[in-house]
């Protein structure tokens, strides 16, 4: 026991040497000479100085005042019973520092200092490899076990016959070789066989998720030009047929009416970064090398990102997490929110490698001129906006192939959104269960559930004009609840169909 300066007993907790010896490795201490006036003699010596009494002690050569010149000096006073602890409250990790343990009557006073630690930032590299290690796999990017993928491969170099056989199927309807049934009918079944045919290469021979997923993106890709070249051949010519030949020059140039297509057009088009055909393109005038050089740079560094990301970050919350839909809510919960800033990161930086990066080095090296492949889709306040801005090539296509057709049809404008979201969300589920080999329907009804929320932001921008919260549903939703739970939900169900095959 000892008496402080104001009279009271207090008790004197001297840490173990255990607790002294297990401070933070990243902490540096710091030994210097202790203030005049204070006792330096280790625990134990006979200088040392008892407490004095009530009403004699001094405010100068009393324990708590000479433990708090210290810290505020900046120094620990290692060695002396002062600065090991006494008059200390329990140590944490508050109450520790480059300055000492701080008194408890001193700790949140003005004066007390508030940074006496060294320590990293959670997201630093320190931090990050101290508390997981480093998780990058030797085999992240290459590994043998791809070489099982070689029919996805193969089936991924044949692709390119499909548009082959599209050129041949408008050429001879051009030439007015087949009627316009035919060919119609032709179309349906070239299409249709086109995306049937890597879904079963993916599921025949149980490739990767990630080889499967690059199939069905460039799958899906292959089929939406084919739509879009087959649909743009066909409205060109019933318009030629409703003109007269003098008309069609005039009104219709550049289009041959008697080729009405070349081979070189079906190449430009399909290797383009557009999903809607025509004839003539918005074209640069120069191809910039060292512009497309340091765009290239950036998509390697940011793809290399992502992958640090997904293996640092994202793997070790998924594989410590139960199914969302079979555990606890609360614990759920807790996941997804851990899971949404990763996968947020990840998410951002796949935008900006593809919408930006990518699809800019494409233009630039074919000299394609309308380069509008996003908006500002990060301010929209609505989902209905979200959904006009951030893929502008799946949206012209939507508006050029579906949209309008329906409209032009007699159908509602409400029925032709559906039909659009339908089919967004068609393709969305084949390009995450097929690769998956499950069919669960989560990426399906991910997208339709965008429905009710385009009229929830709607209405909601209509009551409170001139304010974000159609934006700040949109986030919430979509980024912060959406896609973590998306992830966890088919992580575990592949994890559960890997034991059931096992």
């Amino acid at each position: 026991m000892a008496t402080s300066s104001d009279g009271q007993i207090q008790t004197l907790v001297r840490p173990s040497e255990t607790d002294l010896s297990s401070s933070d490795p990243l902490v540096h201490r710091r030994s210097s000479p202790s203030p005049p006036g204070t006792t330096d003699a280790s625990p134990g010596s006979s200088s040392h100085r008892p407490a004095e009494s009530a009403g004699q002690s001094d405010s100068r050569t009393s324990p708590d005042s000479a433990v708090f010149r210290r810290a505020i000096a900046g120094d620990d006073g290692e060695g002396s019973e002062e600065g090991r602890g006494s008059l200390m409250a329990p140590r944490d990790k508050e109450n520790q520092g480059s300055g000492g343990w701080i008194p408890a009557k001193y700790k949140y006073r003005a004066s007390a200092p508030a940074h006496r630690w060294i320590r990293e930032s959670p997201l630093s590299s320190d931090a990050i490899f101290k508390q997981y290690g480093l998780l990058i796999r030797a085999g992240f990017w290459f590994s043998s076990k791809s070489l099982r993928d070689w029919p996805v491969l193969m089936c991924c170099l044949t692709l390119p016959i499909f548009p082959l056989v599209a050129f041949l199927i408008e050429k001879l309807a051009w030439r007015k070789f087949i009627s316009e049934p035919v060919v119609i009918s032709l179309h349906l079944m070239l299409t249709t066989a086109e995306i049937v045919y890597p879904v079963y290469v993916i599921l025949r021979c149980d490739s990767a998720v990630l080889s499967g997923f690059t199939l069905m993106f460039f799958a899906s890709i292959v089929w939406l030009k084919l739509v879009s070249f087959a649909h743009t051949n066909y409205d060109l010519r019933t318009l030629i047929k409703s003109f007269d030949k003098e008309d069609t020059s005039t009104n219709l140039s550049g289009i041959d009416a008697e080729e009405g297509i070349s081979f070189k057009q079906l190449v430009y088009f399909m290797l383009a970064p557009t999903l809607c055909y025509q004839q003539k393109y918005p074209r640069t005038k120069c191809i910039r090398k060292g512009w497309v050089i340091c765009q290239f740079i950036k998509l390697v560094i940011c793809t290399g990102l992502m992958g640090f990301i997904i293996e640092q970050y994202i793997n070790p919350i998924v594989q410590n997490s139960q199914h969302p839909l079979k555990g606890n809510l609360l614990y759920a919960i807790e996941r997804i929110l851990k899971l949404s800033v990763p996968t947020l990161y990840v998410w951002l930086c796949m935008f900006y490698c593809f919408f930006h990066l990518w699809l800019n080095i494409l233009a630039e090296l074919l000299c394609f001129g309308d380069r509008e492949f996003y908006k500002d889709w990060w301010n929209a306040k609505t989902v209905e906006e979200y959904w006009r801005m951030w893929n502008m090539p799946v949206h012209k296509w939507m508006v050029r192939h579906i949209y309008f057709p329906c409209v032009q049809k007699g159908l509602p404008k409400g029925i032709a959104i559906l039909i659009s979201f339908l089919v967004s969300a068609i393709f969305h589920e084949l390009c995450v269960a097929v690769p998956c080999h499950i069919i669960k329907f989560w990426a399906f009804l991910g997208i339709l559930f965008q429905i009710p929320l385009v009229f929830l932001t709607k209405y909601l921008q209509n009551k409170f004009r001139n304010t974000m919260v159609g934006n700040m549903i949109f986030w919430i939703f979509f980024s912060i609840l959406g896609q973590p739970m998306c992830v966890l939900l088919y992580y575990h169900d592949v994890m559960n169909r890997k034991i059931r095959t096992d």
